[in-house]
This record gives structure tokens, C-alpha cells and sequence, in this order.
């Protein structure tokens, strides 16, 4: 009974989160307002704040699960594997994310312009120890002549910038080429031109 409690809570939990997600993009932080995601969610307030306490509870929540689903590939970029085939797959599940979820990535570009005053200790936290133990990766590869001689935090932002341009600008992107990442043909090009630019830049010439 238990174990079927705690999985009706945890659906709970990704509803009111998906519900946040849609109307803290849309309308922003201050602009939301807790009764609207109750609604959305089809459930009463007070029963919402017994799974998120505030808005700002919920709203830290939602950024939170975005960052926590973008630590999940960079945490794949193991000490011994191969540079091209780990940035290659590295750079493919962040361009996927982008085009999985975007509103994901505009949060929580809106709340790092802001000063990320709420996601500071989860950054601090989790992702910069995270950040740390893949830069000293990218270090040793150097060392080891396996990538060319760069500063590895910079590569590092460039793949972030880069694939996360397609989410936050998506709007841009679809005017200038009437396309966009759900397009297949278009996700493969803007793909394999990252992928070209950025190994090209990084990897040794054979």
C-alpha cells in the first residue's frame, strides 16, 4: 500500500512540476500564481501545497529538474573514454534536450539572467563539483594529446551556448529559416554542423 502511495505521489509531484513548468515560462515567476497551477493541475491548492510548501518551493523545484536532467549526460563523460566519441554524444543529448524540452531551457536561461538567486546553491552544489571533475577530464586529455591545447571551462560554455541556443532562440531560429529541431532533417544539420565546428576545433589533425 505503501510503495502504491509513493508512486501516486511521485505522479503527483511531475504533474504539478509539468503544470509549473508551462505557466512559470509563460507568464514567469511573478506572474503565476498558485491557484492557476492547481488548476491546471485539476487539484485544489491546499493539495498542492502539501507536495510544495510556497510558489517559490515549486518554482526552484522546476529549475531543479531541469538542471538535474542536463547533469545526466555530462555525468556519462567517463575518465577513459574516447574524446570525439564522448564530446559526439555529449553535444547529441544536449541538442536532443533542446529540441525535447524547451521550455525547460528558457526557464532556466530567464532565471540565470536574472541572477539565479535561487538555483546559486544548487549550482555551487551540484552541478559545479560535477562541472570540476569533467573540465580535469578534458585537462588530462590535453596532457595527453588526445584534445589541442585549450582552456576546457570555455569549451565547456561554447557546448552549453551552443546547444542551448536552439531552445532559448527557437522563436528567432524559425523566422530567419521557417524550421526548427522537430524537423528531422533539420535537427541532423544543425547536428552535424556543431558536431563539425566543435570536434574540427577540439581534436588533433590526423
Amino acid at each position: 500500500m505503501k510503495r502504491n502511495q509513493t508512486r501516486i505521489g511521485e505522479a503527483n509531484r511531475e504533474k504539478i512540476l509539468d503544470a509549473a513548468l508551462s505557466l512559470f515560462s509563460r507568464y514567469g515567476f511573478r506572474g503565476t500564481r498558485t491557484d492557476q497551477i492547481a488548476e491546471a493541475v485539476g487539484m485544489s491548492k491546499p493539495n498542492l501545497l502539501y507536495y510544495f510548501r510556497t510558489k517559490q518551493d515549486l518554482y526552484a523545484a522546476v529549475l531543479e529538474r531541469t538542471l538535474f536532467m542536463w547533469l545526466d549526460p555530462l555525468a556519462e563523460i567517463a575518465p577513459g573514454a574516447d574524446p570525439k566519441t564522448a564530446l559526439t554524444d555529449y553535444i547529441t543529448a544536449k541538442l536532443d534536450y533542446s529540441r525535447r524540452y524547451p521550455e525547460h531551457s528558457r526557464l532556466f536561461a530567464t532565471e540565470i539572467l536574472q541572477g539565479a538567486t535561487l538555483l546559486e546553491p544548487t549550482l555551487r552544489n551540484d552541478l559545479g563539483p560535477l562541472v570540476e571533475a569533467v573540465v580535469d577530464r578534458f585537462r588530462r586529455w590535453i596532457d595527453e594529446g588526445r584534445l589541442v591545447a585549450i582552456d576546457p571551462m570555455h569549451l565547456m560554455f561554447m557546448i552549453w551556448a551552443t546547444t542551448q541556443h536552439y531552445a532559448d532562440f527557437a522563436a528567432q531560429i524559425a523566422i530567419l529559416t521557417g524550421r526548427s529541431l522537430d524537423d528531422e532533417d533539420f535537427f541532423a544539420t544543425t547536428r552535424d554542423t556543431v558536431l563539425r565546428v566543435i570536434l574540427n576545433g577540439v581534436l588533433p589533425k590526423e
